[in-house]
């Protein structure tokens, strides 16, 4: 690339995120090197390595970036409605393309490596959707379609970890009548006065 066409600063970091998240769904974990990175991005290796000094450092930059959020659940009327829109926004993320890589990357590396995510699947995944879990519960017990004493952490963990747990060992892609489902075979009924 020549002087006058080169990328930098942002437009060429975005560049290089993409690349990678572009590696991660095709090659995953294993076969993702800043080599690859690199060239998909049309810079040199050393660009890369001037902004993220391992694979590890690049790969939780790209996911972190590119989880999306799942935003406010804007009132629905009744929790099992507030809570449908906030799982269809969780399954989103979970299958965007940062979310299956996310998952790729924890299914494929070391422990030793996995651990390196498990901060950041805390900050950006579990503990967003538990205030989110928390939120909805405290609307229903404001709103009387709630029991009072349903706000502990393992009611708000139920969502995340079913839906993580099926979607992950059972392939479960849930679907609008699989989140209805869990809703009101499991959590309804454990949040009903």
């Amino acid at each position: 690339m020549s002087a006058v066409g080169r990328r930098r600063g942002p437009e060429l970091v975005q560049a290089i995120l993409d690349s990678a998240l572009d590696q991660l769904s095709t090659v995953g974990w294993n076969g993702l090197t800043m080599e690859g990175v690199a060239a998909g991005a049309r810079t040199g290796k050393a660009a890369v390595y001037r902004r993220w000094s391992s694979k590890a450092d690049l790969v939780a930059e790209v996911l972190r970036a590119g989880i999306p959020p799942v935003g406010e659940i804007p009132d629905q009327g009744s929790v099992r409605e507030d809570l449908r829109v906030l799982c269809r926004g969780m399954r989103d993320a979970m299958y965007s393309r940062s979310g299956q890589a996310l998952r790729s990357v924890l299914h494929e590396c070391d422990s030793e490596s996995a651990s390196r995510f498990h901060e950041l699947i805390r900050s950006v995944v579990t503990e967003p959707s538990a205030r989110h879990v928390k939120s909805l519960v405290r609307r229903g017990i404001e709103r009387g379609d709630v029991r009072p004493d349903a706000t502990g952490d393992y009611v708000a963990d139920v969502i995340p970890a079913l839906m993580m747990y099926r979607s992950k060992v059972c392939g479960s892609e849930w679907t609008d009548a699989e989140i209805v489902e869990m809703l009101d075979q499991v959590l309804v009924p454990l949040l009903r006065r």
